[in-house]
């Protein structure tokens, strides 16, 4: 830091300040002790310091030489790193002339050009017992030579009193130093300070606040070096607790460096500071080298509000970070204004505070600063968040060059003032606690523009459950149950991640209960029914909206049971059917191959109102027909586990005459008080149909017995196809319904469950869609093809937030892929016996998906496999419980 040789000096002397020069040239080498190739190292830090390393200060006093001049002769000298002069009275100045010193470089032998030191502000850390008047230091590089000479056309006595070269050697990182000093005349000291020594305190939170940018790695002081016995008053934090701003430095007048050497600057720093100007600790909060690492300054936890003495007059509300090196005529590199950058946007965003931004400031102390602005003590003004040293103090610093850097570097950090606004509508605050029984949707705001921001996502547990675009303000989720701590994260064109203070949403589940409903299409995108009329291309979605659509409730749905159709595919592809407003999983719902046309149920939840469906490749057509759906509102049924058992099989006479359902017919299947199933309150059955032997290509509509079929399908195959899906279908009469559209087909129905007005049933809970299993990558089970005849086990209670307990039954979507042979894949019970019932029916090299609700016994399900070798998958969407 320092004034300008013509502007900065005239305003210096006009104001009685001066500002900081910093480091220059090099220049070293002496006698006595004399340096080996190690030596000639000594400020070189290959790795970091072991332990506090003792920097020493050679005080040499300076001699009139008449005529108003004083002289330091040139003479070798013991190593030292930096210099600077000072004197007795910290009020004093050198008015007249310039202080310059030259130094000679240790490993050349060689003498520097003239440097000029100059004069610093003495009271930046407080008027203090023992303080002196002195220059900025300067960085020389390793050296063991020098000469001082001080000159003008006032008398000598008008020079101030006591005036001495302070030679700083910071001492080696790889060994051990002991304290000494040359022949030199002892230091004179000041009268105590006006101002009483400011009480240590306590950092205001422990650990400091969070921040919403992460923290960057920060070489610590143990790791430089620091030697702490010369920090024996402890640190001071901001009065208010609160950065307000940042000001940006460099250290100045240096000699060319090498970043093994910046370790040995700081330290060198930080003795200067203390043993020369005589303040509590090293003045600057955070140092950055050229090439980007960032160093702890002063004492006090990087995660504090330490008060630095840095800016005069503006040190209680703001932090510093400073480039070692001068940058008058050059700027900082790259890596310098990167850790600037990091460093900012990690302590602004502890408190709220935009590095793009302004801020207001009370000024301590009137004085000018660089550009002739007056400021008057109390009075508050208005500063960038991120300034420069010469925007509050008459000084050049940070330096011509590096400050107009600031401009683009106010633009260069994350997402600021992110915070989550809202929580289902609600106004949130950081560390706020919300309720929801499961769909959660939160609202956040920045001050950063979104065309700055590339993506947000949100986060539930540090994981990633969904993501927008950087226009976005809004993301829903559902959660399982539990308490959870909710997040937005927002990645800036940059590349800089900025991450809010979270909220607590509790999921709380309770009383979730089923309404069937008559099956009834909701959407068709061949007919423009629900969505657009056109097929869905490959890597599209189309949503639908459904809560508050055909006598759907318009609130408290938390899912919807819908059987989907792919039709007209015009490649092999698969469909995922999500919750809109989520990260689509990799979970899948429906498989198939060009030209084929395949259903399947899917349990889907509800966060935004609407449901979104996702087709990986070519085009395809797509279909929805609900047959109900999940509410938190209290009313509607509970489910029981029933079976698997086998209820109507066509080809044995099982439950409905022994015969074919021929083309445009229909049979009916009791359901009510069969085999177990109690006589009144079922409300609908799950089923497992399958068709199999047909004679043409059809369709087959299960439906309520006693009620109008409407469009809706549950199964489509072809001739010869073997075809099963999971159905959902409202009970009316006792009874439910099967009818088939064309040619002959034998149908089976297995039930895995049922819904009634019992208080004895399960409610349920939506978790996923997230993948339990896949054989292919060992996910869930071992890494391995199930064989023929052989079952898996997957365990699922207390698995991805399954509950570990009160688990009745799990919906997993099961997908049989890679089959080498016909065969039929059954999902049962862990711990009980298999029964005839088959979940899954499929031809070698068929893909096919098919939805299971499949009760838990000993918190596990088992998959059989009765022929050839298959991969499974399973995708849990939700599960019942008690």
């Amino acid at each position: 830091m320092r004034l300008g040789r013509a502007r900065g000096t005239a305003l210096a002397a006009a104001l009685g300040v001066v500002a900081v020069l910093g480091f220059q040239g090099a220049a070293n080498g002496f006698g006595s002790d004399s340096l080996d190739d190690k030596g000639l190292q000594r400020y070189s830090a290959p790795g970091k310091a072991r332990g506090p390393v003792e920097g020493k200060v050679h005080k040499l006093a300076l001699k009139p030489k008449g005529t108003g001049k004083t002289v330091l002769s040139q003479q070798d000298t013991k190593p030292f790193g930096l210099l600077g002069v000072s004197w007795t009275d910290p009020a004093a100045q050198v008015k007249e002339g310039a202080i310059e010193a030259r130094t000679r470089n240790a490993k050349t032998g060689k003498w520097s050009a003239w440097v000029t030191l100059e004069q610093a502000k003495a009271t930046l850390d407080g008027k203090r017992p023992g303080l002196r008047g002195a220059t900025e230091p300067v960085w020389v590089g390793l050296s063991d030579g020098a000469e001082v000479r001080l000159g003008g056309d006032t008398a000598a006595t008008a020079l101030p009193a006591g005036l001495e070269l302070n030679l700083v050697d910071p001492g080696s990182a790889s060994a051990s130093t002991k304290k000494g000093a040359l022949n030199a005349e002892p230091a004179a000291f000041a009268a105590p300070a006006v101002d009483p020594a400011p009480t240590p305190a306590q950092p205001p939170t422990v650990p400091g606040p969070a921040s919403t940018a992460p923290k960057p790695e920060i070489v610590s002081r143990v790791a430089w070096g620091a030697d702490e016995s010369l920090n024996n008053e402890g640190p001071v934090y901001l009065p208010g607790a609160k950065i307000k701003a940042a000001f940006v430095h460099h250290t100045a007048a240096s000699a060319p460096y090498e970043c093994s050497e910046s370790a040995a600057i700081v330290r060198g720093l930080h003795v200067y500071h203390v043993q020369t100007n005589g303040w509590r600790d090293l003045g600057y909060n955070f140092l950055v080298d050229k090439c980007g690492t960032v160093f702890e300054g002063r004492q006090g936890g990087v995660d504090q509000p330490v008060m630095g003495a840095h800016a005069f007059g503006w040190n209680s509300e703001s932090t510093s970070v400073s480039v070692l090196g001068d940058y008058t005529s050059a700027g900082a590199s790259a890596a310098a204004l990167d850790a600037i950058s990091r460093v900012a946007a990690y302590k602004l965003g502890q408190y709220d505070a935009d590095m793009s931004g302004t801020t207001t400031l009370r000024a301590g102390a009137s004085q000018k600063n660089y550009f002739g602005k007056d400021f008057v003590e109390g009075q508050s003004y208005e500063f960038k968040t991120l300034s420069g040293h010469r925007d509050g103090f008459n000084t050049e610093c940070p330096g011509n060059s590096l400050y107009p850097q600031l401009e683009a570097l106010r633009q260069s950090g994350p997402a600021a003032r992110l915070k989550v606004s809202s929580v289902n509508g609600a106004p949130a605050q950081p560390g706020s606690s919300f309720q929801t029984p499961g769909p959660v949707s939160l609202g956040w705001e920045t001050s950063t523009a979104s065309t700055l921001v590339s993506k947000f996502e949100l986060l539930v547990d540090d994981k990633v459950v969904a993501t927008t675009a950087g226009t976005a303000r809004t993301a829903s989720t559902t959660l399982a149950l539990g308490s959870h701590q909710l997040q937005v994260r927002a990645t800036t064109t940059n590349g800089k991640v900025a991450t809010s203070l979270p909220v607590t949403v509790v999921a709380e589940v309770k009383d979730v209960k089923f309404v069937p409903v008559t099956p009834k299409r909701l959407m068709d995108t061949r007919e423009g029914l629900g969505v657009p009329q056109a097929k869905v291309g490959g890597g599209s979605s189309v949503t639908l909206p459904v809560a508050g659509v055909g006598g759907i409730p318009a609130s408290d749905v938390t899912a919807v049971v819908l059987n989907v159709t792919a039709t007209n595919p015009t490649a092999s592809s698969y469909v995922s059917v999500y919750p809109s407003g989520t990260i689509r999983s990799s979970a899948s719902n429906l498989n198939f191959s060009a030209g084929q046309t395949i259903p399947n149920l899917v349990v889907v939840p509800v966060v935004d109102g609407k449901v979104s469906f996702y087709n990986n490749a070519g085009t395809v057509d797509l279909i929805a027909d609900i047959t109900g759906y999940f509410t938190s509102s209290g009313t509607g049924a509970t489910h029981t586990n029933f079976g698997p058992k086998r209820l109507m099989d066509t080809r044995e006479g099982l439950g409905v005459p022994q015969a074919k359902v021929g083309g445009g017919s229909v049979i009916t299947l009791p359901v009510a008080g069969t085999d177990g199933i109690p006589e009144t309150g079922v409300k609908a059955v799950v089923l497992n149909v399958t068709a199999t032997n047909p004679t043409a290509t059809s369709y087959v509509s299960v439906f309520p017995s006693g009620t109008a079929r409407t469009s809706a399908s549950n199964l489509n195959f072809s001739a010869g196809q073997t075809i099963p899906n999971l159905v959902v279908v409202p009970v009316v009469d006792g009874k439910v319904s099967f009818y088939n559209n064309a040619g002959t087909v034998d149908l089976i129905a297995d039930i895995t469950g049922y819904f009634s007005d019992s208080t004895l049933g399960s409610t349920h809970t939506n978790i996923g869609p997230k993948r339990l299993m896949d054989t292919r990558e060992g996910l869930g089970v071992p890494q391995a093809k199930v064989g023929g005849g052989q079952v898996v086990t997957l365990p699922v209670a207390g698995v991805e937030g399954i509950p570990e307990t009160g688990v009745k039954a799990v919906v997993l979507n099961v997908t049989a892929t890679n089959p080498t042979a016909s065969s039929y894949v059954s999902v049962f019970p862990s711990g009980t016996t298999r029964s005839s019932a088959s979940n899954l029916n499929f031809s070698a090299g068929q893909t096919i998906p098919n939805l299971v609700v499949v009760p838990v016994v000993d918190g596990k399900v088992s998959f059989y496999n009765n022929a050839g070798t298959v991969d499974l998958i399973a995708d849990i969407t939700g599960y019942f419980s008690k």
